[in-house]
């Protein structure tokens, strides 16, 4: 009866150790697929493999490669509970044969060490004792595996120290016969099992880091793209998504107040980073002559009306020409008079038309002047209307016999722009870009983390009071995300000095503009008193000037 006793209570003992390994080994799965950082990843595997094995120490190594072959082993996770104050720092190894790491690497055969410092002289790899010696530690029992992903390639290397007979035992060099024990068989299945699993995280690490860097030089080209078109606004959109970003980094700061409360957390802060790096690309739709407008009149149309004056002043002097020339063949039929010098009746008729003809000449200079003028683009309403007109008024004879103005109507139109350097139709074409951009952004398959990014790019533009575009949203209805990068385009369109209509005002000046702008209830004063206690604009090297 007593065996059966034993017996029984050891199946009950052993079904409780499985159960507990299941949970265990359930458990490390589900932390391994919650773990994004791979640093996180690595210490997880690492602290895991040795809870289940009640190792010492251990360390994890991943496989870097040059081209397609794996070149070196990166030291990137070590530790030890023995010596827990111990400095760490990640080194890069030859990937050799003659290391532990680097024979299982290059073979994918698993090491099971009784005693690391007693090895067969037959055997390729030497344990390196130099961390040892460093340190006073002893190492014993080593479980060295390869972690290999499903295409059973071998990606790093997962080590485990010193297998304790009991997990909260401190090594030292005097008792670690007593209290090390070999790896079993049993936990080297066990753990290569994990080491597996954990190769496949570390995969899916690498492919969401790649899948990363893809979309980052995405953005990056898709920028690129837009600066290429229009690089007066070169580098814009980094600075909107710098000033952007750190605006919300303060927003998370505030601990009272009417911002309290509002906070973004670290994917949303690259969710509105991304909005603020593509909010401008739909200026790829608007057509490029507008875009790289840079005064009222296009360059074509500026030198087709420099010809027009030029063919007006040959006209002018043709004519004139002429009529010297009549003058001069009417004086030849009446040759038989003599006439002095002082008395020359030619001579005086030649004179006067030789000076009406340089007043033309200086009417005609004086009309081109009151176009270049008028051409400048101006944030003012001050314009030279009613000279232009006289402009308009002036006609001249062209080549072909007609007769047609300096400039026609359509310039005039756009010479008498009040303020910068577009018309109506120009302005609303350039607007559509905000449009154009939510077109192109809400066709991208974003993942959950990033789905915002069209509906905040589109909103860069909106008021508060409803007075933005394209939707005229109000406050209620416009992303609060949108309502901060709004503070920074602003900003940055006030500051920067690459604008063809103005050049860019100092940091007061410019905040003294949007202050403006929020007590008219069109952007967010709390975000903008923020923006401004905190000298967030600092962060582009601004600084204000007291």
């Amino acid at each position: 009866m007593f065996q059966l006793n034993i017996l029984k209570w050891m199946q009950e003992s052993a079904t409780e150790s499985t159960e507990l390994l299941i949970e265990q080994l359930l458990d490390i799965g589900a932390a391994l697929s919650d773990t994004y950082d791979l640093g996180d990843l690595l210490h997880l595997i690492l602290s895991k493999s040795r809870e289940i094995t009640c190792s010492d120490a251990g360390s994890v190594y991943l496989v870097e490669k040059k081209g397609n072959q794996p070149s070196r082993l990166l030291f990137k996770v070590a530790q030890n509970d023995s010596l827990p104050d111990f400095s760490f720092h990640e080194l890069a190894i030859n990937m050799t044969p003659k290391s532990l790491a680097g024979y299982v690497a290059l073979t994918g055969e698993s090491l099971n060490l009784s005693d690391a410092y007693n090895l067969p002289l037959s055997v390729p790899y030497k344990f390196d004792k130099s961390f040892d010696k460093n340190t006073g530690y002893r190492t014993c029992s080593v479980l060295v595996l390869p972690m290999q992903n499903r295409s059973q390639e071998i990606i790093g290397v997962l080590q485990l120290i010193n297998r304790k007979i009991n997990s909260n035992a401190v090594l030292t060099a005097n008792n670690f016969q007593e209290l090390i024990q070999p790896y079993s068989q049993w936990e080297e299945r066990i753990v290569s099992s994990l080491a597996s699993q954990a190769a496949i995280s570390i995969e899916r690490n690498h492919l969401q880091e790649n899948i990363e860097n893809l979309f980052e030089g995405f953005v990056k080209a898709s920028v690129q793209a837009i600066e290429a078109r229009d690089q007066c606004t070169s580098g814009h959109s980094e600075r909107v998504a710098k000033l952007t970003v750190s605006l919300c980094q303060e927003v998370n700061t505030i601990t009272s107040g009417p911002l309290w409360g509002v906070s973004f957390n670290e994917q949303q802060i690259k969710e509105v980073r991304y909005a603020a790096l593509l909010h401008d690309f739909g200026k790829i739709g608007v057509p490029e002559a507008i875009l790289t407008k840079r005064k009222k009149l296009y360059e074509e149309q500026l030198e087709l009306i420099e010809q027009r004056f030029s063919v007006a002043r040959r006209t002018l002097e043709m004519e004139y020409a002429q009529t010297k020339y009549k003058q001069l063949l009417g004086h030849l039929s009446d040759i038989s008079q003599q006439h002095t010098q002082e008395n020359c009746p030619l001579c005086q008729k030649i004179e006067n038309l030789d000076l009406e003809l340089e007043t033309a000449i200086a009417k005609l200079h004086n009309y081109w002047q009151i176009v270049l003028t008028a051409n400048e683009p101006t944030i003012t309403t001050e314009e030279p209307l009613k000279q232009l007109k006289q402009v308009l008024l002036y006609t001249y004879k062209d080549i072909d016999g007609q007769i047609k103005s300096l400039i026609t109507p359509e310039e005039m139109a756009q010479l008498a722009v009040p303020r910068g350097n577009l018309t109506f139709e120009e302005r609303k074409a350039i607007e559509s870009h905000v449009t154009h951009s939510y077109e192109f952004l809400k066709r991208i398959p974003w993942t959950n983390n990033l789905q915002q990014i069209p509906e905040i790019a589109y909103g860069h533009h909106e008021k508060l009071d409803g007075s933005g575009y394209p939707r005229g949203l109000k406050q209620k209805d416009i992303p609060i995300q949108a309502q901060i990068m709004v503070i920074a385009d602003i900003y940055d369109a006030l500051t920067a000095g690459d604008r063809p209509y103005k050049k860019g005002l100092p940091v007061e000046a410019a905040l003294r503009i949007m202050r403006r702008e929020a007590d008219q209830n069109k952007i967010n004063s709390n975000f903008l008193e923020l923006f401004e206690q905190r000298e967030v604009f600092s962060i582009l090297g601004h600084s204000l000037d007291y």
